[in-house]
């Protein structure tokens, strides 16, 4: 074996195959050929002397010593990437450019304000804002292509650092004509034998949504699950169900004369926790710890506002 014939890009290639289980949807996450991403894994196989996956067409099957080295791969690339988070931070302190990952169901009704605050403050600070699927967005981070992700709290895994930003309450949302829209307030017993719609299991919101229908007796319709809050919007203002929305969404998408509208639950609000999340070997955590800061004191002052509105509604 030749250990120093082994780099990281190769490591990285392996694990992404490890991942998706098939050579072509490896190399299309990496954004090389197949081709490429093939002759990467064989020299990696020869530099080791041993076989790390079983070919069959354009899938791959990793061997019992190919998953114990993806193992060790994913630790030789999280530290890698500590390595270059800690020359950052020396080189640039709280400045530079940082890559932040959120779900479409947060990250455009909170991160342009954030993003104005944070460049009065560091100019020379670029946040490179990209977004996915929250459970996307957590492989991605533990990958390394996030530096930072928004993220719904609690974040799975030990390896990981997060930082509560805000609670963010959850309303009922439905159409016009609904006869709750004329309550001000939704009582539990209202939504017993509700159709509820629902996003898919690919967001944390769907385990939410299900979990209160449950709870109050509504019905999660399973036959269709959206895949955007406007979906949900739009399904719900053409009374095919009732949907549940965040309060940012609600605030920024629906206005006055809108086909749906939202109302507040009289028990116990439900609402989602939303934190800030990095990788502990990360080196820059005082520009995340300020980050954090900065998007908790945006998010205060636009719950307090939307709550403020609601109560006046």
């Amino acid at each position: 074996m030749d250990a120093g014939k082994i780099t990281l890009k190769q490591l990285r290639r392996l694990v992404a195959l490890a991942e998706t289980g098939h050579f072509r949807r490896a190399a299309e996450r990496c954004g090389v050929s197949q081709p490429s991403l093939s002759a990467q894994i064989e020299a990696l196989e020869e530099a080791l002397g041993v076989r790390l996956v079983e070919r069959g067409g354009a899938g791959a099957t990793l061997t019992p010593v190919g998953r114990e080295v993806v193992a060790r791969a994913r630790i030789a690339l999280e530290a890698a990437q500590g390595v270059a988070d800690l020359a950052a931070a020396a080189r640039e302190g709280p400045v530079g450019a940082i890559r932040l990952g959120a779900k479409p169901t947060l990250g455009p009704y909170l991160l342009p304000h954030v993003v104005a605050a944070l460049h009065a403050k560091r100019r020379a600070l670029k946040l490179y804002i990209r977004e996915a699927p929250p459970r996307v967005l957590e492989r991605e981070l533990a990958e390394g292509v996030h530096d930072v992700i928004l993220a719904q709290l609690p974040a799975a895994g030990a390896e990981l650092e997060a930082r509560p930003l805000f609670r963010e309450p959850l309303y009922l949302a439905v159409a016009a004509d609904h006869p709750l829209a004329a309550k001000r307030r939704i009582a539990s017993e209202d939504l017993a034998g509700l159709e509820v719609l629902s996003l898919s299991p690919a967001f944390h919101l769907h385990d939410q949504i299900e979990a209160l229908a449950r709870a109050h007796g509504a019905r999660l319709n399973r036959d269709y699950e959206g895949t955007s809050l406007d979906a949900l919007r739009q399904m719900a203002g053409m009374g095919m169900g009732v949907t549940i929305l965040p309060a940012l969404y609600a605030h920024s998408e629906i206005r006055e004369g809108s086909e749906v509208v939202v109302r507040r639950f009289a028990f116990g609000a439900p609402y989602r926790t939303i934190g800030l999340v990095w990788r502990k070997s990360a080196g820059r955590a005082p520009a995340y710890e300020e980050i954090a800061e900065t998007a908790r004191e945006v998010a205060a002052a636009l719950i307090a506002r939307i709550g403020a509105a609601t109560r006046g509604a």
